[in-house]
């Protein structure tokens, strides 16, 4: 019994030697095959949680790749760069825009006053304020008609301005009227009592919509066969140059 004991001992110290030899070879230690790993650990690098960070793979932030991330920048990004404009018409160019339709000054939008001025002499101011809402466009010169006369006044060409008059809401505008000659030389010398003032349309001779009937004065207003309008002014000065 006693050298069975002998024997398995030594078997057993020599197993153990064995093993001994065998870990201080590699250099690592004895390991423990049999333990497990931490769940997770076996992951591949790269992959992303759906709220997670950024990886080195080059996923983003989002979940999504980067390759997404770039085409929502050039498809999303572009359109605020880009934007969207609207002409609407506005300003003093009249109609020169083609394809724009202007509305026009007249009786319906606006306030016609007709006074004779004391300088220059012979001489009649009529003043137009837009009381509309919107702008208006005073085309080319008012079309005057006193009482029941059967011509009509022809314009002062070289008061012809280098742009469409427009008013906004509230402003004014002016044409100034030569009544007579000063020497006299004019014919048919009436005094007439009424005034009828006519708008033209965006185009020379057209309708421009309803006229003005502007109050005269009670003694009335005499002209002649001389009698001429200026083209509609932005400013009074400029209206009775002429």
């Amino acid at each position: 019994m006693r050298t069975s004991r002998i024997r398995l001992v030594a078997a057993t110290g020599a197993v153990l030697a064995a093993l001994a030899l065998t870990a201080c070879e590699d250099g690592t230690g004895t390991q423990d095959e049999g333990a497990s790993q931490p769940a997770g650990a076996a992951e591949s690098v790269g992959t992303t949680p759906s709220g997670g960070s950024q990886t080195d793979k080059g996923q983003s932030t989002g979940g999504g790749t980067a390759e997404q991330d770039k085409a929502g920048d050039k498809s999303g990004g572009k359109t605020g760069d880009k934007g969207t404009s609207a002409n609407t018409g506005g300003g003093s160019g009249g109609s020169d825009d083609p394809g724009v339709t202007r509305l026009s000054c007249n009786g319906s939008n606006t306030t016609v006053d007709a006074r004779p001025v004391s300088r220059p002499v012979n001489h009649m101011l009529i003043t137009v304020k837009n009381s509309g809402s919107q702008n208006c466009n005073l085309t080319y010169y008012p079309v005057l008609r006193f009482d029941e006369m059967q011509w009509v006044p022809q314009p002062v060409e070289a008061s012809k301005p280098q742009a469409v008059v427009t008013l906004a809401p509230g402003e004014t505008a002016y044409a100034g009227v030569l009544l007579s000659a000063a020497d006299g030389s004019g014919d048919g010398g009436a005094t007439a009592h009424k005034l009828t003032v006519a708008f033209q349309g965006n185009t020379p001779n057209s309708d421009g919509g309803p006229s003005a009937v502007p109050a005269l004065p009670a003694d009335g207003v005499y002209y002649d066969s001389s009698m001429a309008v200026t083209y509609w002014q932005q400013s009074m000065d400029d209206a009775l140059t002429y």
